[in-house]
């Protein structure tokens, strides 16, 4: 195992917590662990990429960059509805 994968793995256990917001918690706590959630997801893509040497996944990095920012778009929206 080399650097990068063990900094993945230090990743993944960050997801935890933010899964825990969530999950559980008011809305505004909620919208927060999604959107850390797409940052931290998106970093562990970009670092097991680099883990993997394949520099072609960096694309996949980028697309869920996008995909976070508009899923907390989406969340901000039916928010609204309920506060």
């Amino acid at each position: 195992m080399n650097l990068w994968l063990w900094a993945a793995a230090g990743l993944l256990t960050c997801v935890i917590p933010c899964g825990i917001a969530s999950f559980r918690g008011s809305a505004i706590e909620r919208l927060v662990g999604l959107e850390m959630m797409g940052i931290v997801t998106t970093m562990f893509l970009l670092v097991m990429s680099e883990a993997m040497g394949n520099p072609n996944f960096y694309d996949l990095a980028l697309t869920m960059s996008l995909l976070a920012f508009g899923a907390g778009i989406v969340f901000t929206r039916f928010l609204e509805r309920w506060l």
